[in-house]
């Protein structure tokens, strides 16, 4: 057995810095959005007529359970733990194609694409900025600490 330790990240330390907590801001906006149009879609399939009541069923508890992403992206962010950027910049990179097909809409669902694409891009540009990254204390190719 050897008795090398193995390395640890170190804690970054200081404030937050507010581009980190705008980013966990509009993760946690979007997962409550998706939870609060899961409950809604529950609630119909339930109560209403809808054409297909299992397929209804089915996209409700398909919602709520995709808003776990987004959450835990955010309670990560605002904890500063490195691997929280990852499921939020996946999170924004799969609202981008759900904007453009609201947008391609006729109807009201068109303020919302481009409510859901403002917010994406936001925080994608958040997310990637160097004094996040540097807050969450990830460390570019080549950056290896010895």
């Amino acid at each position: 057995m050897s008795s090398e330790q193995t390395p640890t990240t170190p804690e970054p330390t200081g404030p937050r810095p507010r581009r980190l907590t705008y980013a966990a801001l509009l993760a946690a906006l979007e997962g409550l959005a998706l939870v609060v149009g899961g409950v809604w879609m529950l609630v119909l399939a339930l109560t209403g007529e809808p054409d297909n009541r299992q397929q209804a069923v089915t996209g409700g508890v398909t919602l709520v359970v995709l808003a776990l992403l987004p959450l835990l992206a955010a309670r990560g962010l605002l904890g500063r733990r490195s691997w929280s950027r990852g499921p939020a910049v996946i999170t924004q990179l799969m609202a981008l194609p759900v904007a453009y097909n609201l947008l391609q809409a006729d109807s009201m669902a068109i303020p919302a694409g481009i409510a859901l694409a403002v917010v994406a891009v936001a925080a994608l540009v958040l997310l990637v900025n160097p004094e996040t990254t540097r807050a969450l204390g990830i460390r570019g190719p080549g950056n290896v600490q010895k």
